[in-house]
């Protein structure tokens, strides 16, 4: 099982590279792809993965990246505010068919696997998004990494007895200053290339920081899911990482925190 992992993993990694390095449409279709995928395996845990309401939301995908891809972000909202519309004019129409629940996660679903994650690609665009792109992946995989090795070492205090056993606060403390000093270094290598910074290094270590916190409980609440629906992985994609969402579940919080800090800080 670790070769496995250890094997997908490198994988993971060249093609995050091939991928980032590109940016641009290239970046654009394979964030949509994951979109898909990991939305299908929502819906799938749901029961709506072949329903009309999840094909609503595959839908939606579709048109939020293709707006993406046009440069219509400031459409964004009326997409949003119409999909809710869509789903619940489904719910009225074919009642009883569908329980509240599954509207209530077709749209949620939609949020929080196509949207959160499109922030990949919104980073990338940003100026020195080329550089900046670099800091999801430090504060999300970083962050696993250094929090794995820390609680291992160091770990007496549960964060989350019953939802992560094995998760504990001085692993979460270690994957957060790990994720800092990633932060850190990286600046100290490529800051003097960045030219949206007067302190690359600050801007870089605090969105760091600040993303590895948010991560660890993005990780969390995709475990709650799988907790509450009695499942161990959502898929079986990745050899020894489960679905899409096992492995991305934490970036879909690092990307929108990353952008967001970067936007303030700067």
């Amino acid at each position: 099982m670790f070769a496995k992992r250890l094997v997908s993993g490198i994988v993971l990694v060249l093609l995050a590279l091939v991928f980032v390095m590109q940016g641009g449409g290239i970046l654009l279709l394979v964030s949509g792809i994951i979109s898909l995928i990991g939305l299908f395996e929502l819906y799938r845990v749901m029961k709506i993965e072949k329903e009309l309401v999840g094909m609503v939301g595959y839908f939606a995908v579709l048109l939020y990246y293709g707006m993406l891809g046009f440069h219509g972000e400031a459409y964004e909202m009326l997409l949003e505010v119409g999909v809710l519309m869509l789903l619940l004019a489904i719910y009225v129409l074919t009642f009883p068919k569908y329980k509240t629940e599954q509207i209530t996660v077709a749209f949620f679903g939609f949020f929080y696997v196509a949207v959160l994650f499109s922030y990949l690609y919104q980073v990338r665009g940003m100026e020195d998004g080329a550089y900046l792109v670099w800091l999801v992946f430090l504060s999300s995989w970083g962050c696993d990494t250094c929090a794995y090795c820390t609680g291992m070492l160091l770990g007496k205090h549960k964060l989350a007895p019953v939802l992560s056993p094995k998760k504990s606060i001085e692993g979460a403390v270690g994957g957060t200053l790990g994720a800092i000093l990633l932060g850190l270094l990286y600046a100290a290598v490529f800051g003097s290339q960045m030219t949206e910074f007067t302190n690359p290094l600050f801007a870089c270590g605090t969105a760091c920081g600040i993303a590895a916190v948010i991560s660890q409980i993005g990780d969390l609440a995709a475990s709650a899911i799988k907790r509450n629906h009695n499942i161990k992985d959502y898929g079986k994609l990745i050899p020894g990482h489960g679905g899409i969402l096992d492995r991305f579940d934490s970036m879909l919080f690092t990307a929108p925190a990353i952008y967001f800090a970067l936007l303030f800080l700067h």
